[in-house]
């Protein structure tokens, strides 16, 4: 696509033409209307207890066709992955197959209770054992814990093993994580959680961990070290296994934040380079939904040291089958389990999901996965480059770190093209972060992303770094032709808005 082709963009209403004007939903009320019928009760009717009443509880009284147009319209004033290209760096945010929702909604899925006795969910328990032998088999490691509820949780659950190892060893003394600068913000957060200390080590000048600053650090004080592969900047650790060397060598363990192993799957095993312990973020590598705040899922999976202390329960094989039975499963706690992470089973949406799409595409599917992410993000890397500033000229992972800034341009930020490129219909990618790259700006096109798409995307990154030059005002006043302008980031944090009526003192 050339640049000049691009859809030009408004700056403000098009030929005076009046703004539409959407009713709110509470202006289209009347006494009498019903937006939904519910069915007759077939249970005898309870009055509600007093104090659950509000008798001043103001909602509008609106026919079945209003409820519906109104959600229907938000719901088209959002982005999505299913309306337009989502290039969020270091969140992964690819397309969901529908076969996954297909399957999570199958009733004997959808409608299993944790409560059901073992014996009545054996399909349930048997995909649950199923992936989780999937994804010790993705990562070389011994076994796998679904327990954890989300990435975050799943770390959590990895630094605690780490501790429970050495406590059970007589050494509790070993209180040092060892964290790169590059490395996901949850990870210090995570150490200072499990009650461990935070020690910080610096990136080269090609963005890998500084060998000479982590051999300074390395002591019999030291109980891990947490790292992702690739890294936050996009880059695979040129020195993985002397890194990992280094850790086992002052009889410290390995962590690896699998975030990134979408950029992995097929190519290397975590287990093979030395690592001890990671955990899985379904929603980035096996496609379950990411967003709105879950449901997430983090499975954590552990070496043969670690693997004692997985937290549980875990899905086991009570008897083996045969030929006329199939296998009985049921739950169990590792020997030396850190215990429960939340209650009942963990996110078991999300497991169907995952294993749906892992059944679908097979070891050799998985491989063409990480191939497509790779391939993508370096295109786009490679189209960009001498554009945009680029801290780290080398291959890439399944994303990469550009500065969103120029010396000979003043006044223009990061934010002012993230802002901009809402006007393309195109979401921004992740804005500042990592924090070591100034300005930064973390683009990941996922390989669910066609050619086309990444090529739509470069053109608006490159028109929008020529308006940056000659109508950088343009930029500034991003976005221009979104639902929403540019809002005050810290008023809006400080002064929520949460009610769709107008607000006098807001001025809307």
């Amino acid at each position: 696509m050339e640049t000049e082709k691009l859809t030009e963009l408004k700056t403000g209403p098009a030929n005076g033409a009046p703004e539409p004007l959407e009713p709110l939903i509470y202006e289209l009320g009347a006494p009498g209307r019903v937006g939904v019928s519910l069915p007759k009760t077939d249970v005898p009717e309870a009055e509600l207890p007093a104090d659950l009443l509000r008798a001043d509880l103001d909602l509008p009284e609106v026919s079945e066709l209003d409820v519906v147009r109104h959600f229907v319209r938000l719901s088209q004033l959002n982005h999505s992955i299913d309306t337009g290209f989502y290039p969020l760096g270091s969140c992964t945010m690819k397309y969901n197959p529908k076969l996954n929702e297909d399957m999570a909604r199958l009733p004997g899925f959808a409608l299993a209770h944790p409560l059901q006795d073992p014996t009545a969910t054996q399909g349930a328990l048997a995909l649950m054992y199923t992936l989780q032998q999937w994804l010790a088999e993705i990562s070389g490691m011994k076994a796998v814990s679904l327990q954890p509820a989300a990435g975050a949780q799943g770390e959590f659950a990895g630094i605690l093993m780490i501790r429970a190892y050495h406590l059970a060893n007589g050494e509790g003394h070993r209180t040092k994580i060892i964290v790169p600068d590059s490395a996901h913000g949850t990870n210090p957060a995570t150490t200072a959680m499990a009650g461990l200390q935070v020690v910080e080590i610096p990136s080269d000048e090609n963005g890998d961990v500084d060998l000479d600053k982590l051999h300074e650090v390395c002591g019999d004080d030291v109980a891990g070290m947490m790292i992702t592969v690739p890294n936050t900047l996009g880059v695979f650790e040129t020195h993985i296994k002397d890194i990992v060397d280094a850790i086992h060598g002052c009889g410290g363990l390995m962590y690896m934040d699998g975030a990134n192993m979408n950029a992995m799957l097929g190519v290397a095993k975590p287990a093979d380079l030395g690592f001890d312990v990671m955990h899985y973020n379904l929603h980035k590598t096996f496609s379950t939904p990411h967003g709105g705040g879950g449901p997430g899922s983090g499975p954590v999976a552990a070496g043969e040291k670690l693997a004692p202390f997985l937290p549980g329960p875990v899905v086991t094989v009570l008897e083996e089958g045969d030929d006329e039975n199939p296998p009985l499963y049921g739950f169990t706690m590792p020997e030396q389990s850190i215990g429960r992470l939340k209650a009942f089973w963990g996110n078991f949406g999300m497991m169907v999901r995952a294993f749906a799409y892992i059944a679908t595409y097979g070891a050799q599917g998985l491989r063409s996965v990480t191939d497509h992410a790779v391939l993508n993000a370096n295109y786009i890397r490679a189209r960009l480059k001498g554009v945009y500033p680029m801290p780290f000229d080398r291959m890439c992972g399944h994303e990469f770190v550009c500065e969103g800034h120029w010396k000979d341009i003043e006044g223009v930020h990061a934010l002012d093209i993230s802002k901009r490129l809402m006007d393309y219909g195109i979401h921004p990618p992740t804005n500042y972060f990592p924090l070591i790259v100034p300005e930064a700006l973390l683009i990941e096109p996922t390989e669910t992303e066609s050619k086309e798409a990444c090529d739509r995307f470069v053109e608006a990154m490159l028109k929008i770094a020529e308006e940056a030059r000659t109508n950088p005002e343009l930029l500034h006043e991003a976005p221009h032709v979104t639902p929403v302008g540019r809002v005050d980031d810290v008023l809006a944090a400080k002064q929520l808005v949460l009610c769709c009526r107008p607000i006098p003192e807001h001025g809307a």
